[in-house]
């Protein structure tokens, strides 16, 4: 399990996955006494600060940049990210491709593909952005 978790990529999945799960997951209740986009809406930002700290502790931790660059990137990202998750999932879910039996449905497995829809935004992002490496870093040391 250890060598698994060696890998850079599967860590960030599974930190990518973990904060995805539980924004997916925290939505249901939250639906129970909010409106269905301000439970996503918020069920988003519950899991963009759980998806911070993984990545930043389980994923970018030899990262040098100032924690306040990482978070203002990781904000853009994210805000970038959420709005394709939750117009995605808005979209999704009043669309008319949804046979009557299964509109009950159309809620959950709409927010799902909303999430997945911004987890690559977030990736790809995060990657180029938020916790990239400083120029130093990236530079080969001379004469060493």
């Amino acid at each position: 399990m250890n060598r698994l978790f060696a890998d850079q990529r599967i860590r960030f999945l599974f930190a990518g996955g973990s904060a995805a799960f539980l924004n997916w997951v925290v939505r249901f209740p939250l639906s129970m006494f909010m409106p269905y986009a301000a439970a996503v809406t918020l069920a988003t930002a519950i899991g963009m600060v759980a998806g911070f700290f993984l990545y930043r502790n389980l994923v970018f931790h030899g990262s040098t940049r100032s924690l306040w660059l990482q978070i203002r990137d990781f904000i853009g990202v994210n805000i970038a990210a959420g709005i394709i998750t939750v117009l995605s999932a808005l979209i999704l879910s009043s669309g008319p491709w949804w046979p009557d039996a299964y509109k009950h449905f159309a809620p959950g497995a709409s927010h799902m593909a909303g999430i997945g829809i911004g987890a690559v935004i977030n990736y790809l992002g995060h990657k180029a952005f938020t916790f990239r490496k400083s120029p130093e870093q990236s530079q080969p040391q001379c004469g060493s």
